[in-house]
């Protein structure tokens, strides 16, 4: 019953992120559903080591939700390939990456086991759609405004610590 459950939890949370990323349009969002976040309030980029990370942001919650889902873009200026294989936060009990992506007319997600490559010279998006942070059981919900630490773990550039920048339940990015 358990695994029923969590199949049931998991289907509504990538019904959830398809259904807002479909309902998305950037001429919604600039009416209203991320302008009130300026670029004042983004984040400035992190940078580890030949890492830069920017466009952090996570989506709010509804009430008793145990997932979100985290978001960001990962550039490497190495000449070798980095790995994304993990992170936490104290706002989940785990923090996953996550991919979704359409088996036929079925919008499937799974858990990226050995993490995400960032190729040498190259961009990784994670985004609302496809690749993603999973943060599992949530503490409390996400709430649009509020800033959430998290960690994320790189094979070769380590910790990195983050605040994802809660959003509009529908918003694609906080960077325009």
């Amino acid at each position: 019953m358990k695994s029923l459950s969590r199949i049931v939890a998991l289907t509504l949370m990538a019904a959830s992120i398809s259904f807002a990323a479909a309902a998305h349009d950037h001429s919604a969002m600039m009416k209203g559903d991320a302008a009130a976040m300026s670029g004042d309030d983004m984040m400035e980029p992190v940078k580890a080591g030949d890492l830069t990370l920017s466009g952090v942001f996570a989506r709010a919650t509804l009430p008793g939700a145990k997932v979100g889902g985290g978001y960001v873009t990962i550039s490497n200026g190495s000449k070798e390939a980095d790995r994304l294989i993990g992170g936490s936060s104290p706002a989940a009990a785990r923090v996953e990456v996550h991919e979704m992506k359409m088996d036929g007319s079925v919008m499937k997600m799974r858990l990226l086991k050995d993490g995400l490559e960032i190729p040498a010279g190259g961009t990784v998006e994670l985004a609302p759609g496809g690749t993603h942070l999973m943060l599992i059981n949530l503490a409390a919900p996400l709430k649009e405004g509020d800033m959430v630490p998290l960690t994320l773990e790189f094979a070769k550039a380590g910790k990195v610590d983050l605040q994802l920048m809660v959003g509009p339940a529908n918003a694609s990015d906080m960077g325009h």
